[in-house]
């Protein structure tokens, strides 16, 4: 096992040790101060090591330790820690590496000098008030400043050495802003705001240090940047990444960035749960769709992207970082681009953190619970919402797109659901929310914002029970040629024999009126169904009945089986109608699509009982079933009653 030691004093040297933790190597990390200690996560492998040391006290050090490699991760203007770095790994044979933060060009309007006592000199020649940025170490050579007490103020970090120098250099405690970053562009300038700042001193501490926000605050506020240029350590550096790539290839380490996939809720950041803010405030990249990243307020990198393959190469591509943010809107695991993502993650350390769905926020507004309602999401799928509102006591829906909840309405308004009770929800969580309930009758014709959710409380739901009555389907029993249709009675044991799933993809083969494609696709709502007819006269019968029924998942097919259902995605379930004489090659190809696919057929003509029967013996299959139905209906003779018998049906069922 490699044992190696890093000199941790920057973001980027905590970064560092958390790679290293992930791997099978002893690690020590030093750090200057037990303040530098507390930033680092403790590990079983992992040992901090707090106290400044000099050079003879490094060799020392190294030389009981045995480092394989020693990595200088130190400030880049710590040039003497790196100096005795060095000598003490050359002295003692002990691999040395410097992680070189990287640099960023200070704006035009900046002034550059080398070293402290050249910016002091600049200042002393200046009036206004003087923002140093620049930490405690150098606060005694920034003293020579004319009226340093009455016109410096000095941030610097929360601990009693940093207050220690403050006070030594006689800075008032007025004038002392003790504090930990990182720090945004808005608090930097409401920083320089409030202490009247002409002047703002950094150094060029690069993009981990903040240099960009500091810049960006000065010019916002009005001040002056005064920039002191790094100095010459004599070290040839990498970056973070380049770092990353040497120890993999040096000792065999997996580079395993760290992700948490986060649900932040339905609007801002005040929505987010604690956990959520917290890894949003730790990760070194966010990624999400615009107003995700927008919401979370981001101080970081941001890569603006939605698909899960974009948002993978990226993560994949960009070993800079070790830690990553992918911001969903909602809850990750209510109707979330997660589902497609997280297997996609395997190369990742991945965490999922929950939000508040849209679903419970809204139910919360509206006083309802939601333990029984049922979810459909419209947001770029074509699901039918009426089905699922006649049959449910309470539906939530997720809309997308412009006035996306007043085209949801304006759809059951004309399906005739006018007295269902509607709640929207638009812009939920953020300070413009706006709560609007109504029948749907009365909400029809509205304009709703993009960004809402939609509640339908229906008090008399449908039964939802196979076996419509006949009188349901658009016909044309008066034309010839009749196209024909299932029965209700033979419908009901069709679907009973056909044991649909919610998410079911079924093919019904010769479809006629389509009575078995609708009532499939009442009972598959988050599935499919394909309605398979080779009539012309039949399919324009289809596509009414399917209109009448606000049907959305039933895709019609017009043709002649099995040719016509060649290219159609495997079934899970089929229903043979009619076979048009190929009723050996329809079984043929259903099988070859899917092995395990539930068929269910129907015949009248004993010529179709003696084909099903062949197949059953043919095509081994280990489940079937042989039913025939008789029934008669009472229809009106003068006074009295008569029963009337319909066509004997036989219905086979077979599944390997």
């Amino acid at each position: 096992m490699c044992k190696l030691c890093v000199f941790a004093g920057t973001s980027e040297g905590r970064r560092i040790v958390d790679f290293l933790r992930q791997q099978d190597a002893l690690i020590t990390a030093c750090v200057a101060t037990e303040y530098g200690g507390e930033l680092i996560e403790p590990a079983e492998k992992l040992t901090v090591r707090s106290g400044r040391m000099d050079e003879p006290e490094m060799e020392e050090f190294f030389k009981n330790e045995r480092f394989d490699l020693v990595i200088d991760a130190t400030h880049p203007y710590a040039s003497a820690v790196t100096e005795n770095l060095m000598t003490a790994c050359l002295n003692t044979e002990t691999e040395y590496l410097r992680l070189e933060r990287g640099g960023e060009d200070a704006p035009e309007s900046a002034v550059c000098f080398p070293d402290v006592p050249a910016a002091v000199e600049y200042l002393n020649g200046t009036i206004g008030n003087i923002l140093l940025t620049t930490g405690s170490k150098e606060l005694g050579a920034f003293s020579g400043i004319t009226d340093f007490a009455e016109r410096t103020f000095a941030r610097v970090l929360p601990v009693e050495s940093s207050i220690t120098a403050c006070r030594e250099a006689g800075l008032k405690p007025a004038h002392i802003l003790a504090m930990q970053g990182p720090f945004s562009v808005g608090m930097n300038s409401a920083m320089i705001k409030s202490v009247n700042a002409a002047y703002v001193v950094t150094k060029e501490s690069g993009k981990a240090g903040g240099f960009e926000e500091k810049a960006l605050a000065a010019m916002k506020a009005g001040a002056k940047l005064v920039v002191i240029g790094r100095p010459e350590s004599g070290a040839i550096g990498l970056s973070f990444g380049e770092t990353i790539e040497l120890l993999e290839k040096r000792f065999g380490f997996t580079a395993k960035a760290k992700v948490s996939v986060i649900g932040i809720g339905p609007g801002p950041r005040s929505g987010m749960t604690i956990e959520a803010s917290e890894a949003i405030s730790k990760a070194e990249c966010l990624i999400g769709a615009a107003r995700m990243v927008e919401s979370a307020r981001p101080d970081q990198t941001v890569f603006e992207a939605v698909s899960p393959d974009a948002i993978t190469d990226f993560i994949r591509n960009h070993n800079e970082f070790s830690r990553f943010a992918v911001l969903m809107s909602g809850d990750v695991g209510f109707f979330s681009g997660a589902k497609k993502l997280l297997p996609k993650l395997d190369f990742c350390d991945v965490t999922v953190i929950p939000g508040v769905s849209s679903l419970s926020y809204l139910c919360a507004k509206a006083g309802r619970s939601y333990e029984n309602a049922v979810t459909v999401s419209l947001h770029g799928r074509d699901v039918g919402i009426v089905p699922a509102v006649r049959r449910s006591r309470l539906v939530f829906a997720l809309v997308g797109g412009e006035n996306g909840a007043g085209r949801v309405i304006d759809e059951l308004n004309e399906a005739g659901i006018n007295s269902v009770i509607v709640t929207v929800g638009e812009r939920l969580g953020y300070d413009d929310e706006r709560i609007t309930t109504g029948a749907v009758s009365q909400l029809a014709g509205k304009v709703f914002d993009p960004l809402s959710a939609l509640l339908f409380e229906n008090r008399s739901p449908e039964s939802a029970a196979c076996g419509l009555p006949d009188a349901e389907f658009i016909r044309n029993a008066d034309e010839k040629p009749v196209v024909p249709m299932t029965k209700s009675e033979v419908r009901a044991v069709v679907m009973s024999k056909l044991r649909l799933l919610d998410d079911s993809v079924c093919w019904d083969i010769g479809a006629g009126t389509g009575s078995v494609s609708v009532e499939a696709a009442l009972m598959a709502l988050r599935g499919k169904v394909y309605a398979i007819e080779k009539k012309p006269e039949a399919v324009e019968l289809l596509k009414e009945n399917v209109l009448k029924h606000g049907l959305k998942n039933v895709g019609i097919v017009e043709g002649t089986a099995p040719e016509a259902c060649r290219d159609l995605p495997a079934p899970t379930h089929a229903f043979i109608g009619g076979s048009s004489g190929n009723m050996r090659e329809i079984v043929a190809l259903v099988l070859e699509k899917n092995p395990a696919v539930r068929i269910v057929a129907s015949a009248i003509a004993l010529e179709t009982v003696s084909e099903l029967t062949a197949c059953m013996k043919e095509f081994g299959f280990t489940e079937t079933e042989t039913v025939c139905i008789s029934a008669s209906k009472a229809r009106a003779v003068g006074s009295y009653s008569m029963m009337t018998a319909q066509n004997p049906v036989y219905v086979f069922t077979m599944q390997r």
